[in-house]
């Protein structure tokens, strides 16, 4: 009996220290919640003389220690030591805080050139007291909206004189800023009573209309405003410049994408009392973006019966399309006649025979309209082959009576 004792003893006794060891184990606490890290995506309007882009750094959970990560930059459509300043470099988040930055030097642009946004990355690595949930961020440095474009300006042209014909009024779009003594940039879309279904929004922004190297430019954007997928501009000379008859001649180069819709043209003065069509509207220059080598010239005006009526012709280059080069688009507006040009060539005439029984609305002071619809009625909506942004350059506009 007591020598079988004596065998168990050891055995009791490592088991027991098992079981003790087990129960101090199990009553250790778990380890940390190691926190999460990330960065931030980030943008930043170039400017003339630079700037700096912030790119935010946080962590999910605040810790009882510092914390860091190390960073370098990596080029996209944005160049190191051209857009903006090549770097890497250590981040570190002090004990009991969760939020810290990287700075980026963005260069200066001294020309303010409008072109295609650019991009480059902010890489993180090397994480020291936390883990990296999301390694990378974009850096956009904003220069769409810069003031400086220029454009081919090859093309034809047309004189300053015209024998028997004196030159008016021009505006050859040299300066900084649109006159706002001759022209409006009017606002809105078909709350405006303008029609034709169109998907624009018109807005009196710089994004949209501005003037640079000697030309007016009309942008149209795929942007959202309200509950519109598109902006551009449109703008008028009524009530600061209207014309009864003459030649004007407008030289300009035009967006030709499907979809596309840019517009020259002119509206009676009386527009606000009689309405459309009764004013009358003289269509100088339409393109829909279906046809990019074709330009149509057309007059409506309200039928004896009926809405509206119109009669166009057209014109077709024998080569190229209209985005191309500029062309000058003009019109020869006589006492009850009204004859279409394009580079001096006349492809349309009408007469107040046309009309028949009906008021003949084109004897009357008009008032002038450059815009750039998006989509509408005619030209049917944009699609994957549209790129935007769509432009309508502008080099003058000159009234000879």
């Amino acid at each position: 009996m007591s020598k079988q004792n004596n065998f168990l003893s050891p055995i009791l006794i490592a088991c027991t220290a098992i079981i003790l060891s087990c129960g101090k184990k199990g009553d250790e606490p778990a380890p940390a919640v190691v926190p999460v890290l990330k960065i931030e995506d980030a943008s930043q309007t170039r400017t003339t003389t630079g700037s700096v882009m912030h790119f935010n750094i946080t962590l999910n959970k605040t810790t009882t220690v510092p914390v860091s990560v190390d960073y370098k930059l990596n080029d996209g459509t944005a160049k190191a030591g051209t857009d903006y300043t090549a770097g890497t470099g250590t981040v570190t988040i002090p004990a009991n805080k969760s939020t810290s930055e990287v700075e980026v030097t963005i260069k200066g642009d001294p020309s303010d050139t409008r072109q295609a946004n650019l991009d480059f990355a902010v890489e993180l690595s090397n994480p020291k007291g936390c883990t990296i949930g999301f390694p990378s961020a974009t850096g956009t440095i904003i220069t769409e909206n810069g003031l400086n474009l220029t454009t081919d300006n090859t093309g034809p042209t047309s004189p300053m004189t015209y024998p028997g014909y004196t030159l008016i009024w021009n505006d050859e779009f040299n300066g900084s800023a649109l006159d706002q003594n001759v022209w409006n940039q009017e606002t809105g879309n078909g709350q405006n009573g303008w029609g034709n279904n169109e998907l624009e929004f018109y807005t009196n922004s710089t994004k949209n209309t501005f003037l640079s190297n000697g030309n007016l430019v009309i942008e149209a954007r795929k942007e959202s405003t309200g509950s519109f997928n598109y902006t551009s501009g449109r703008m008028t000379t009524q009530n600061k410049k209207e014309f009864t008859f003459g030649r004007i001649d407008i030289r300009a180069k035009l967006p030709v994408s499907k979809g596309m819709w840019p517009a020259l043209w002119m509206l009676g003065s009386n527009i606000n009392t009689v309405g459309w069509p009764a004013s009358g509207e003289i269509d100088m220059m339409e393109l829909i973006g279906n046809f990019p080598s074709r330009v149509y010239g057309t007059m409506h005006w309200k039928p004896v019966s009926g809405t509206s009526t119109n009669k166009g012709g057209q014109y077709d280059l024998t080569s190229g399309n209209f985005s191309q080069q500029f062309h000058v688009f003009s019109i020869i507006w006589k006492q009850d006649t009204i004859q279409w040009l394009v580079d001096d060539q006349v492809y349309f005439t009408t007469t107040k025979a046309d009309v028949g029984a009906a008021n003949y609305p084109f004897n009357a002071p008009e008032f002038l309209i450059f815009n750039v619809a998006v989509g509408g009625n005619w030209p049917g909506s944009p699609d994957a082959t549209t790129v935007f942004p769509q432009r309508m350059f502008v080099d003058y506009v000159r009234v000879f009576q």
